[in-house]
């Protein structure tokens, strides 16, 4: 599978050294990533990291902007400015840097958190929080839409 998946909360050892989930590793590997692509999350405490995927989104979103315009530069500054390529070592471990920790809270322990294309590393304790917001908003999302389909059954085939 090529795509990130689950949640692993796992702890920081006394270097500081956190294991990066085997499965995440194993997608990485299948992207050609030369390390960990990491930047803070721009609107949650959190880490944005992943592969060649990531990159490519960021890309995306920054390329569809005018060139040299201010929005395109200040995207760019905010996302490519404040992003790092951490090593992977040969036991499958990163160090977190003070930037990268000081953003999401991180303190002893983190949570790898399977998005698809990215994942992204957060404080458990904040992780435990956005997980019980995510969950309401999507239950919530999933009644609407049960609903409006019901009203509508033809459209709901279209």
């Amino acid at each position: 599978m090529d795509r990130f998946f689950s949640h692993f909360i796992l702890r920081l050892d006394a270097k500081g050294r956190v294991s990066v989930p085997a499965s995440f590793r194993a997608v990485l590997a299948r992207e050609g990533a030369e390390g960990l692509f990491c930047c803070p999350a721009p609107d949650r405490p959190a880490v944005e990291a992943g592969g060649r995927s990531l990159i490519a989104e960021i890309e995306g979103l920054i390329a569809g902007f005018p060139p040299f315009s201010d929005e395109r530069e200040q995207f760019a500054t905010a996302l490519y400015g404040t992003s790092e390529t951490l090593r992977i070592d040969g036991e499958g471990r990163i160090v977190l840097t003070d930037h990268l920790k000081d953003h999401a809270g991180i303190m002893d322990a983190v949570a790898f958190v399977g998005l698809g294309h990215k994942f992204q590393i957060w404080a458990p304790d904040r992780f435990s929080a956005r997980l019980s917001e995510a969950t309401g908003t999507m239950r919530a999302l999933r009644k609407r839409l049960g609903s409006e389909r019901a009203a509508n059954p033809q459209g709901a085939r279209e």
